[in-house]
């Protein structure tokens, strides 16, 4: 909170009037929407399992042009209607096919596991129905949905919090880390039946290489894999970007595959104010994009964020410009 006072941000919150934060940004009909999750007031202590991070319903957000006004299409999903789920609804993301459009989303189940739900409806901005059961398979937090030509892929996952580390085996058991010099875990990704509602593979990890053609260890904590995963494709070229949790950054890496495996290329965006930091990338009217979130307006408040956006530059080599959010 003493870092709030002493900083000036390059980008203003788009939202103001509510604590809003995990942008997943896409372009459907011309226009920009935004799923972010919704932070509220709690009472849960602060701790590596994320429990003050109580939030429970989706808004979702649209501007007419970057920056501009933004509207607030109200509750699109509330999780007394979702009958699997029992509390925190985390980073969601969104998809469309034919004409319906489908909200991807994690919560606990209940007996406390993170599962990925679906819910769908007939506009952009919802309402959604929840389908009445999570989605088979599915298990931690952030999903990501990349649509390529037609086939779509879902990428998800997420340690500490995020449970991904509990997975380790092929079911849900103790935590289990790797040593420091050991493989660091792994984001996951399954292609999505054509019903949007199922997958129609086993889920699969996705390599993450360093320089050398190596795996990233878990001891390379300015590069692995935390949280967050997002896949965007420029030049014929897959990025996977996701945060690296207790290092604070937006990394990327790259491959000639949506299954990987990725190279490391470097960072996205430097820390932001507050513990977390989750971003999208999308493409509008002939410019790129990242949105992602910090917590200057709560003043510091690690669980209570808001969400920016600022644009986001390919160099001709096809790498990224990184991003200070500070100035």
């Amino acid at each position: 909170m003493q870092r709030a006072e002493n900083i000036k941000a390059v980008s203003p919150p788009l939202v103001t009037h509510i604590y809003t934060a995990d942008p997943s940004a896409h372009v459907f009909n011309g226009k920009l929407y935004i799923y972010p999750s919704h932070d509220i007031e709690t009472s849960e202590p602060m701790n590596d399992d994320g429990d003050h991070f109580a939030m429970r319903d989706y808004h979702v957000f649209s501007l007419d042009r970057p920056n501009g006004k933004i509207n607030d299409h109200g509750v699109a999903l509330d999780i007394d209607n979702v009958p699997w789920a029992s509390k925190q609804m985390w980073a969601p993301d969104a998809a469309e096919k034919d004409g319906q459009y489908y909200l991807y989303f994690p919560a606990r189940d209940q007996s406390g596991i993170f599962r990925i739900g679906v819910a769908s409806g007939d506009c952009p901005e919802g309402p959604f129905t929840a389908e009445p059961d999570f989605i088979q398979g599915t298990f931690s937090i952030d999903p990501a949905v990349y649509n390529d030509n037609g086939e779509y892929y879902l990428y998800f996952g997420g340690i500490w919090g995020g449970q991904l580390q509990r997975w380790q085996s092929g079911s849900y058991t103790e935590d289990m880390y790797p040593a420091d010099n050991e493989t660091a875990i792994k984001p996951r990704v399954a292609k999505l039946s054509t019903d949007m509602i199922s997958l129609s593979e086993t889920v699969k990890e996705i390599d993450i290489l360093d320089e050398n053609g190596e795996l990233l260890v878990a001891g390379d904590t300015d590069r692995r894999f935390f949280e967050g995963p997002w896949v965007h494709k420029f030049n014929k070229q897959y990025y996977l970007s996701y945060s690296t949790g207790d290092t604070h950054k937006i990394v990327y890496a790259t491959s000639d595959s949506p299954y990987g495996p990725f190279k490391y290329q470097g960072v996205i965006l430097n820390p932001v104010l507050g513990w977390t930091t989750h971003h999208s990338i999308t493409q509008y009217d002939g410019k790129w994009y990242l949105f992602y979130h910090d917590s200057s307006l709560s003043g510091g408040q690690t669980h209570l964020r808001s969400i920016k956006m600022t644009e986001l530059i390919h160099n001709p080599d096809g790498t990224i410009q990184t991003i200070e959010p500070y100035e």
